[in-house]
């Protein structure tokens, strides 16, 4: 099993804090985002880490070497060109890394209590994405299933959406930005991104347009709702501030 992380993004929205820091180096409580993150997966056995960096890179790739040193194996992508692409753009580039592999995906900007790996690992099903339940808006990328599209109360989790642009009031919860693929479905995914990338050109989407176009296709995750474990998404200064202030003691 692998980890592919990625942290190519610029968090202009977390200007001033990200003038001369990535994201994913800012510290909540004692450590930073990514050490967090790592710790976690580490604790959960896991050891090949791919991160796709972009943004102040090479601060990114010395913080690891100092941390973790050859307690673990790290393969570094870069997208250079990341100021003008989005996350979809950096999970294609690790093509070479991942595909064919079972491996976690994982956004770099999140805060979560490390049972969350723990549950995703110990699901049965072969494809896994985390899901949180709040009240919805524009801004989240939101899951729509069977049962939350029809609002009925059976468990038909069955994806349909995956989207920022669909109605909140169908939406089960919002992905949290975690997910686990098997080899099947990882090959299917970067057969779905070369079509995107090299014949249409949506480097500047978000990467769930291709877990969404897969869904025709056969291919889609069982959702695991986490909301009653920890979780944050820093995107700007008052969500830091806020995080902080409900960071559990325990993960402090």
């Amino acid at each position: 099993m692998k980890a592919l992380i990625l942290a190519a993004g610029t968090a202009s929205r977390l200007r001033p804090l990200t003038n001369d820091t990535p994201k994913c180096l800012l510290h909540v409580g004692k450590r930073t985002l990514l050490q967090r993150s790592m710790d976690a997966l580490i604790q959960n056995g896991i050891c090949q880490f791919v991160i796709v960096t972009g943004y102040l890179h090479e601060k990114i790739e010395q913080f690891v070497s100092q941390q973790y040193g050859d307690s673990i194996q790290v393969t570094f992508i870069h997208n250079d060109i990341y100021a003008s692409t989005n996350n979809i753009y950096s999970l294609w580039l690790a093509r070479p890394a991942v595909e064919g592999s079972e491996f976690l995906l994982l956004d770099s900007d999140l805060l979560y209590d490390p049972q969350i790996i723990t549950r995703v690992l110990a699901n049965d099903a072969p494809n896994v994405l985390t899901l949180i339940r709040h009240t919805l808006g524009e801004e989240e990328m939101k899951v729509v299933t069977v049962s939350s599209r029809n609002h009925t109360e059976d468990t038909d989790g069955t994806i349909v959406e995956i989207s920022k642009t669909c109605r909140p009031e169908d939406a089960a919860g919002e992905s949290l930005g975690i997910e686990k693929m098997d080899p099947n479905y990882s090959r299917a995914l970067y057969g779905e991104l070369d079509k995107m990338m090299n014949q249409e050109h949506l480097e500047n989407k978000f990467y769930e347009l291709a877990f969404m176009r897969l869904i025709p296709q056969g291919q889609t995750f069982s959702v695991l709702d986490v909301t009653d474990l920890f979780s944050c998404e820093l995107d700007t200064v008052e969500d830091f501030e806020n995080a902080k202030q409900k960071i559990p003691a325990s993960l402090y």
